[in-house]
C-alpha cells in the first residue's frame, strides 16, 4: 500500500459519505438520473422527511447532487447527480462488490 497513514484522507471522505442514506441516493441518482423529492422518499423505504433533507443538503453541500427547485405551487424539487458526484461509481460499485463478497462469506462461515 502507497498510502502514508498519517496523510491519509480516507476519513475524509467517510465523512462524507458516512450512514445509511447517502450512498443509497447516491446510488439511486446514478441509476435512476434526475428525480423528484417525493420519488426518492418511496424508494427509500424507512427514511423520515426530516433525515432526506438533510441528507439531500449535505450531498449537494459538498457538489455532489444537484438541485433544482421550479417556482410551481405546491414546489417540485428535482435531484440529480452532478459530473463530480459521478466520480464516485466506481467506489461505490467497489463497495457493493466487497458487501456481497463478504455477505456471502459470512453465509458460508455459517453453514460450516
Amino acid at each position: 500500500m502507497k498510502i502514508i497513514p498519517e496523510y491519509c484522507k480516507v476519513h475524509d471522505a467517510l465523512s462524507i459519505l458516512v450512514g445509511k442514506w447517502k450512498p443509497l441516493i447516491l446510488m439511486y441518482l446514478m441509476s435512476m438520473g434526475t428525480m423528484r423529492y417525493g420519488e426518492l422518499k418511496k424508494a427509500l423505504l424507512g427514511i423520515t422527511p426530516k433525515m432526506l433533507t438533510n441528507q439531500l443538503r449535505e450531498l449537494e453541500e459538498e457538489g455532489l447532487i444537484s438541485r433544482k427547485l421550479y417556482p410551481e405551487v405546491p414546489p417540485k424539487v428535482e435531484y440529480s447527480i452532478t459530473e463530480y458526484g459521478m466520480t464516485l461509481e466506481p467506489i461505490l460499485e467497489a463497495m457493493h462488490e466487497w458487501g456481497t463478497n463478504h455477505t456471502m462469506r459470512k453465509l458460508e462461515n455459517v453453514k460450516h
